[in-house]
């Protein structure tokens, strides 16, 4: 077999104060983005248009399933975004074109899951507005 290192191999006990501290932290990290991100405040913005629009033009349940899952893909794309960008600012903190590549590919990401947002969001409100401006 194999040697597994002791920190690794010992299971700790479930702890509830430990969870609690998880928790924190990943509250922290969403307060890192809301004050460092621009871009994320935007997609927070959309978000409450499209959430008004949806209310307004009462789209059906599982239209809602998709635009949820649409906005997280948004908002988590650009939360790994900014993860990236910490952690290459720090272990690169002179210029590199690999470190540019990282930031812009992590960028292209972002990218991606906006421009499917923005498809879904299309194919769900466009066919309604035409409906409700007849």
């Amino acid at each position: 077999m194999e040697h597994i290192p002791k920190h690794i191999s010992e299971k700790k006990r479930f702890s509830i104060v430990a969870r609690g501290r998880s928790f924190r932290y990943a509250i922290r990290g969403m307060g890192i983005i809301l004050k460092t991100q621009h871009n994320f405040w935007i997609q927070l913005v959309l978000a409450a248009i499209v959430t008004t629009l949806g209310i307004v033009l009462h789209i059906a349940p599982t239209e809602w399933t998709v635009l949820i899952l649409a906005t997280t893909a948004v908002l988590v794309s650009e939360s790994f975004n900014t993860a990236i960008e910490i952690d290459i600012d720090l272990t690169s903190p002179h210029y590199h074109p690999y470190a540019r590549d990282t930031k812009d590919v992590a960028a292209g990401a972002v990218l991606i899951s906006v421009l499917g947002a923005a498809l879904i969001g299309c194919i769900i409100f466009i066919p309604k507005i035409l409906l409700f401006v007849r």
